[in-house]
């Protein structure tokens, strides 16, 4: 079992700045992929970022590329999301997952990932 609670959202004028994290408990951290997604009012969970084990390979999808940044601290049993440039359409509930039977954090669907945190509030206005 892998227990994932996030923290760090709110709310943000747009251009502006929110780092998310997520601090995982239970079973070894180090060993498994982690994501982040979001889901905006009325539409469906999407991928966001992901980062291999190591923090050595990161995958964005194209809408955030350049603008936000995945990352971790094994040490901590933390994962970041940093967020940079933001923009009014990245308002959304930002939630944390872990995969750890994930072969490639280039598979992006919501069903490899097994665990979920309860979600971050992310408002950016206009």
């Amino acid at each position: 079992q892998v227990q994932l609670v996030e923290s760090g959202g709110g709310l943000v004028q747009a251009g502006g700045s929110l780092r998310l994290s997520c601090e995982a408990s239970g079973r070894t951290f180090s060993s498994v992929a982690m994501g982040w997604f979001r889901q905006a009012p009325g539409k469906e969970r999407e991928f966001v970022a992901a980062i291999n084990w190591s923090g050595g390979r990161t995958n964005y999808a194209d809408s955030v590329k350049g603008r936000f940044t995945i990352s971790r601290d094994n040490a901590k049993k933390t994962v970041y999301l940093q967020m940079n440039s933001l923009k009014h359409e990245d308002t959304a509930v930002y939630y944390c997952a872990a995969a750890p039977g994930i072969t490639s954090i280039y598979r992006t669907a919501r069903s490899e990932y097994d665990y979920w945190g309860q979600g971050a509030r992310v408002t950016v206005s206009p």
